[in-house]
């Protein structure tokens, strides 16, 4: 059933709740779009590596753009999640991805926050059904999955559970599109939403090639990052194909090469997973790697992110507001 939502309350201080790596790099979102961010999290030691993280990233931030306002001095830190939300426009929570947890958790924050307040999850694959099960306003809570590093990546994917109300869907993606997220909407719940769901297939086929002794690990990286993946980075496969055949675009890449295309997914692989293939695959990446930190690593993939989307922004058109929501 769909419940009877309460209006979004205007978003001015969110409380991000769990403070690891993806709480974290919300908060650096939530300060660079010019809010106050109120951070809570009981692990010992918590604001200080909160706000060593926000530290570190906030040459990003500034360089992909930072609204009017924002500033790292408008993040607080509390170690009562209570006090966190009680004053919040909207809720971001971060915890563990362990379905007890969230369930008990979501019923605290659910207890706490004010109820014109949206809740949402940045679970990567736990269903808002489940997880609102012990809410007694479930009608505001929603699935607000980021891509990790979130202050990086512009997509989060948008999906309400049973109770969920359509309105609360509608003004978590509008609110996610005026900072700058790519909102897009699941319309129904699936296991582990869509992205993780897409990345799983593409690796699923990787390992298998690995496994089969086609390529070995720097060679299927390259094989995806060389090829679809640069075109991947600037446009979808759908409207990859329609470039890609021919001057019927999309209707000719249906009539002549989907037929084709279906085939050739039988034959792709399901790999056993081996101690030995996972050493492979191990051994593989610490060559590739070439010694180089993940530290190191991280700060390459950071500047070639920022300069992607710096890029994309000059050539893309903004997508079309969706309104304000409804007060």
């Amino acid at each position: 059933m769909t419940v009877q939502r309460t209006p979004l309350r205007p978003v001015r201080r969110v409380a991000v709740v769990g403070t690891g790596t993806i709480g974290a790099s919300w908060a650096v979102q939530y300060l660079a779009s010019g809010l106050d961010v109120i951070a809570t999290d009981p692990w010992p030691g918590a604001e200080a590596r909160l706000r060593a993280y926000v530290d570190a990233s906030w040459d990003a931030a500034t360089e992909l753009g930072l609204a009017p306002g924002a500033s790292r001095d408008r993040l607080d830190f509390t170690s009562d999640t209570r006090a966190a939300v009680a004053d919040a426009d909207f809720v971001q929570e971060n915890a563990p991805e362990i379905l007890e947890e969230k369930i008990t958790l979501f019923g605290e924050l659910d207890a706490a926050a004010p109820v014109d307040a949206i809740i949402a999850s940045s679970s990567s694959g736990i269903a808002m059904s489940a997880i609102q099960s012990e809410c007694g306003h479930p009608e505001r809570t929603v699935i607000g999955h980021p891509v990790n590093p979130p202050h990086l990546i512009p997509l989060v994917e948008v999906v309400g559970g049973a109770k969920t109300s359509q309105g609360s869907v509608r003004d978590a993606i509008w609110f996610y599109a005026s900072i700058g997220k790519r909102p897009i909407h699941l319309k129904k719940e699936i296991p582990g939403h869509v992205v993780n769901r897409l990345q799983a297939a593409l690796y699923r086929e990787v390992v298998y090639l690995i496994g089969e002794e086609i390529l070995d690990v720097a060679d299927s990286d390259d094989a995806v990052s060389w090829g679809p993946g640069l075109r991947w980075g600037l446009m979808g496969p759908n409207l990859l194909w329609h470039l890609a055949s021919g001057p019927r675009g999309i209707q000719g890449f249906m009539d002549k090469f989907i037929g084709p295309l279906a085939a050739s997914w039988k034959a792709l692989g399901n790999p056993g997973v081996t101690p030995q293939l996972k050493q492979t695959i191990v051994d593989g990446v610490l060559t590739e790697a070439a010694g180089r930190s993940i530290e190191e690593l991280s700060a390459d993939r950071d500047s070639m992110l920022i300069a992607l989307q710096r890029l994309r922004a000059d050539h893309t058109k903004p997508p079309e507001p969706v309104g304000p929501p409804a007060v």
